[in-house]
């Protein structure tokens, strides 16, 4: 027998031998994966931020107005937050400022447009992280079932 002691098992060559048993993986953590899609649904909302400077130039003040460094400052403070996503507090942050740009209704009516979109998302993504961190600490999750 040419196998290893791995993990309580006898190892016999192949890629079992060289690093551990490959057929079993950690389960997934469903949390991490919001993560990412919170930090792609900011992302998302920089590019769209920043689409509105055009609006700015044209139909606004011009870009070098409080208007214009207004949709700098959102599309900063978006991209900042993605850093703290991972944090208790960084998601509240992010619906934090779906409100300031909702609020930015009376300075610019497209930033209080994008802000409504995206306060709707924002609404969706929190309730379907509640809703499966409930079915997690019920053990409902397909990840946790018996196979």
């Amino acid at each position: 027998m040419d196998g290893s002691f791995v993990a309580g098992k006898v190892a016999s060559g192949g890629a079992q031998g060289r690093g551990g048993d490959m057929t079993t993986k950690p389960p997934a953590d469903p949390m991490k994966g919001f993560v990412g899609v919170m930090s792609a649904t900011l992302v998302l909302e920089v590019i769209v931020v920043l689409l509105a400077l055009p609006v700015v130039a044209k139909l606004g003040d011009g870009l070098a107005t409080w208007q214009g460094v207004l949709v700098g400052v959102l599309a900063v403070a978006l991209l900042v937050t993605c850093a703290f996503l991972k944090r208790p507090w960084g998601r509240w942050a992010a619906a934090g400022l779906q409100v300031v740009m909702v609020a930015c209704w009376f300075a610019l009516v497209a930033l209080g447009v994008l802000g409504l979109v995206f306060g709707l998302v924002w609404a969706v993504l929190l309730w379907m992280r509640h809703d499966v961190a409930k079915r997690m600490a019920e053990g409902r999750l397909p990840s946790q079932q018996a196979e």
